[in-house]
């Protein structure tokens, strides 16, 4: 039982020291580094997402705020042509009101924007609190399972280092470390292929879900007549012949 205690001990000793290696920044061994680069490239992938998905919402905060701004402002300025083209018997009059009619159906058009953009903003924020939540926590367990497999090498190092094979009780100790890498290597890579998988299904799953719920952004007819409309307008605006 003080065995066990001890051995313990010992792996709380290992993992805090590694855990002090690496919030330090002090070197570590270049081989063991070296053997994690597809996780690390993993999980730059991941952060990648993480941090963009946040950006993402954001500038559509902005978009959809601006978007209500300028179709307000909008909107405004085509009452007020029609308004005072209605009192203009000339030519310019009835720019004037054609012009107004434009603006306010273009304002319109661009309020109805609002609709596929909260469809973005609800998906990308569930995604975010689900499947990126989901991806996270699978990588904080796997740092975990990380420090503890180093800090075993760590411990399996310094052992190794006062080896003495004629001995018996040190041959003893050294396969109890042993055994420990062997277990935290066991459980890390299994996390590990756990993170690598799930980064690359988060990819994947950010991707259909941008190219599905954007279609409806994207395919706007009714923006063809706001267009043909002020197409019109630049037309009846032109000097006529002489």
């Amino acid at each position: 039982q003080d065995s066990s205690v001890v051995n313990k001990f010992q792996q709380k000793y290992w993992k805090t020291k590694q855990t002090l290696i690496k919030v330090t920044g002090k070197k570590q061994d270049e081989h063991v580094v070296a053997s994690d680069a597809d996780l690390d490239a993993k999980l730059e992938v991941f952060h990648s997402i993480q941090r963009t998905c946040m950006e993402l919402l954001k500038v559509i905060e902005q978009y959809q705020r601006r978007i209500c701004f300028l179709s307000q402002e909008e909107n405004e300025l085509g009452r007020f042509l029609r308004s005072q083209g209605s009192q203009d018997k000339t030519r310019a009059g009835k720019i004037m009101q054609a012009t107004g009619k434009a603006l306010c159906f273009s304002s319109q058009q661009r309020l109805a924007l609002r609709t596929p953009l909260c469809r973005l903003y609800q998906e990308v924020e569930t995604f975010r609190y689900r499947a990126i939540s989901d991806t996270w926590l699978t990588v904080n367990r796997m740092e975990q399972s990380r420090t503890e497999y180093r800090g075993a090498l760590l411990w399996m190092k310094d052992v190794s280092q006062e080896l003495d094979p004629d001995t018996h009780k040190q041959m003893e100790k050294f396969r109890k470390v042993q055994a420990q890498v062997r277990t935290t290597k066991t459980s890390f890579d299994k996390l590990k292929n756990d993170v690598c998988q799930k980064v690359d299904m988060l990819g994947a799953s950010r991707c259909n879900l941008l190219s599905h719920v954007l279609t409806t952004y994207q395919v706007n007819h009714k923006w063809q007549l706001s267009v043909l409309q002020l197409e019109l307008l630049t037309c009846a605006c032109l000097p006529l012949p002489t």
